[in-house]
Parts: C-alpha cells; structure tokens; sequence
C-alpha cells in the first residue's frame, strides 16, 4: 500500500519530536552535574584587556559562557556557531588548556572568530564552574544560570536556550 503524503508528514513530525525529546533528554541528564549556583558577581579580563561582569551584562539580556579549547574536537563544529551569536547577542568565551595568549590569539584570528575570549591557561575558571567537558555552554540571564549543554549543539538549539531565558 502506498503512503500518502499526510501520512508521510505525520511519520516525520513523529520522528522529529522522538528525536528533540531524547536530545533534550541526553542534554538534561549531562547537564545535572554542572554547578548551578556559581558566583557570577566577579570581574575577569578578556584577552584584548576588557573587564567583563558576568552578573552586570546578564541583567539586560541572557549571557552565553562557551568553555571551550583550541584542541577540541566538539568544538570545531560548534565555536562557528557560537561566533554567529556573538554578533547578535553578548558572549564571553573561556578557552581552557589551550596554551598562550599568544596562540590562543592566533588560532581565534585564523579561523576568524570574533567572540570575546579569556584564556584559562592555568584551569581556574573551568574548576570555578565544574567544566570537565568542552565544550560546555552556560546561558546567563540577571545573574543565575538559566541553562547549561555540553557537546554539540546547534543554532536552533542554542537560540532555543537563550529565548527560554527570557521568558
């Protein structure tokens, strides 16, 4: 028996929602060890020697914090995405373990990513927050944690989490 097109759609929405349910599952399950109740009401400098406030920028509009690092795999496909945002909303990234200031510098001028950048030589941050994977992604909004994912995500997906902030 032929399918019809109706039922073709309601195969697909079905494959769809089943597929955005494990994700946000996976994603949830990842994400309840990650510390919720860091102090965001501390001041960093970024690598072009800006003093950013995490709990300051987050009362206007949500905050994404990108932990990431030069050598990671994950982040290849994802810091692309995280530049995109960086032009539309505010992001401060961490790059962890990921050598000097220098190189670190570089690689961000190489592959053309335009995101404000602290460089975590020495883990601070990462062990602050509890990053044990990269990349991991906060988004911050009036100065709590609103939502963590860690791995690959996407732009819908991030989006997604930077909007449930705002509601």
């Amino acid at each position: 028996m032929k399918k019809t097109f109706l039922s073709r759609l309601k195969e697909l929405t079905l494959y769809i929602v089943l597929g955005l349910v494990i994700v946000a599952s996976v994603d949830w399950y990842r994400s309840q060890d990650m510390p919720k109740d860091v102090a965001m009401d501390f001041s960093v400098q970024t690598m072009d020697g800006r003093v950013v406030n995490i709990n300051q920028l987050s009362q206007e509009q949500p905050v994404v914090i990108y932990f990431w690092a030069t050598w990671c795999g994950a982040c290849k496909f994802v810091s692309p995405t995280v530049n995109w945002l960086s032009d539309h909303y505010t992001v401060v990234a961490v790059s962890g373990s990921s050598g000097s200031d220098q190189r670190v510098k570089a690689f961000l001028q190489q592959k053309g990513y335009q995101f404000d950048n602290i460089n975590d030589q020495n883990g601070g941050l990462f062990k602050q927050w509890g990053i044990s994977l990269t990349p991991t992604i906060f988004v911050v909004k009036d100065g709590e944690v609103a939502s963590v994912t860690t791995g690959i995500t996407t732009p819908p997906g991030l989006l997604a989490r930077i909007w449930l902030a705002q509601i």
